[in-house]
């Protein structure tokens, strides 16, 4: 019988009990992707990640990040949260101010940027692959009654699109939080509708109303095909997001043509949790997407993992 350690974090948040919570399993045992599966199944954590050695010696780690259902390609809240615990356990050492690391992820190579000052890490940074967006949803009834909304509680300015970078999410822009609170999602409707199109599966919500003044937009996400109801912070939905707000104009670049966005999470599921996100621009076309935050670490455990796993 195989012990497996693993740390457990709470990403997108300086505070215990908010954000995303994340099992990161660090011995970078060699494990079947079955069983890597069938852990982040009985964990059931929106997301559990196994840190691996890289294929190629010059990047840090290789990441393989599972949701109760599915293997991811790329994922936020994993990658920012596995690079935290390995600055904290100095499992990759640190120098002041930016440490620039590559992890590799089945996406590819995503460049990740820890931040120390005074023995403590301030922030974690993700580059993310540059977002493709995909077509206009022109049925907004029917995503008003997967949401038990009025299609008048929609922002009739900007579009229901599909936007990727790595993972596609359906953007809806809602007008109020008011709006936001009472939402009620109908599994029947997204089973019947959504589930079978990639691009629709995964509701990525949003307003510009904000909780707190310091915010840019406020945010829900749900995910049945993945085996997330619904997430209280998602990394891989906010870089899209970023492009998304950028090219329909919702944000102001500031005076170097980068958009300083700031996303609030799983308000609604009493888990606060905040994105920043960082747009560039090159002659008028999206040339980098950032997304950053913190972690605070929660405890540590043990899998005992059966000889026939």
């Amino acid at each position: 019988m195989a012990t497996l350690n693993y740390s457990l974090v709470d990403v997108f948040t300086s505070t215990a009990f908010g954000g995303n919570q994340l099992a990161v399993f660090h011995d970078e045992s060699p494990l079947p992707s079955a069983t890597m599966q069938k852990i982040a199944r009985e964990l059931n954590l929106s997301e559990t990640v196994f840190i691996q050695p890289p294929a190629d010696s010059n990047n840090q780690k290789s990441l393989r990040i599972f949701t109760p259902k599915v293997e991811l390609p790329m994922a936020g809240h994993p990658t920012i949260g596995a690079a935290y615990v390995l600055a904290a356990a100095n499992k990759i050492p640190l120098a002041a101010g930016k440490n620039d690391w590559m992890f590799e992820e089945p996406v590819g190579e995503i460049p990740v940027s820890v931040y120390e000052k005074n023995g403590q890490i301030e922030k974690v940074e993700m580059t993310q692959p540059l977002p493709a967006f995909g077509s206009i949803y022109e049925k907004p009834g029917l995503v008003a009654d997967l949401l038990s909304l009025s299609v008048r509680d929609f922002d009739k300015n900007l579009p229901l699109q599909s936007v990727s970078s790595g993972v596609p999410f359906l953007y809806v822009p809602v007008r109020s939080l008011s709006a936001m609170k009472q939402i009620k999602f109908r599994i029947d409707i997204w089973e019947k509708h959504f589930s079978n199109n990639s691009s629709t599966q995964n509701i990525f919500v949003f307003t510009t109303e904000t909780v707190q003044k310091s915010s840019t937009v406020h945010s829900r996400m749900f995910a049945p095909a993945m085996g997330i109801p619904e997430d209280p912070a998602t990394g891989a939905a906010s870089g899209p997001l970023g492009a998304y707000l950028v090219e329909n104009g919702v944000v102001a670049p500031s005076k170097n043509q980068f958009y300083h966005i700031r996303s609030e999470q799983g308000f609604e599921m009493d888990r606060p949790s905040f994105i920043e996100i960082t747009v560039g621009k090159t002659k008028g076309a999206i040339s980098s997407i950032k997304i950053g935050g913190n972690a605070v670490n929660i405890g540590t455990g043990q899998l005992q993992l059966p000889d026939a796993f």
